[in-house]
């Protein structure tokens, strides 16, 4: 998990995005590494600096192979937890970026693609 806190601020930093933001981006990649791990039994990360428009951006791309999720919306409220959790998951790392999606189902593993575009 410390590999991909290190990583991520990295790339937020050469990205230009400011410290406030920098925390944004990096909790919600913790959180998505969590849960790769804790549900998906590991993962991928990928990480790219985005440019649209003169902006900079910064893309995760967080893949497991593990079981998937049943229920994409149900797994987003917050609340919802599969453990000892305190249900702020998916939900909180989507609030945390500017665009955010999930394709993920049963047998499928899970896929999560979260975006942050800098304002600066």
């Amino acid at each position: 998990m410390l590999t991909v806190r290190h990583a991520v601020r990295a790339a937020t930093v050469e990205a230009g995005f400011g410290l406030v933001d920098q925390t944004r981006i990096v909790t919600a990649a913790s959180e998505l590494a969590r849960n790769a791990y804790v549900h998906g039994g590991g993962g991928t990360l990928e990480i790219q600096i985005l440019t649209r428009s003169g902006r900079k951006g910064l893309r995760l791309t967080v893949q497991d192979d593990g079981p998937g999720i049943p229920d994409v919306e149900e797994a987003l409220t917050d609340g919802y937890t599969t453990g000892t959790g305190l249900g702020h998951g998916l939900g909180g790392a989507r609030r945390l970026m500017h665009e955010f999606q999930v394709h993920s189902g049963p047998g499928r593993g899970t896929t999560v693609v979260a975006t942050r575009w800098n304002d600066r």
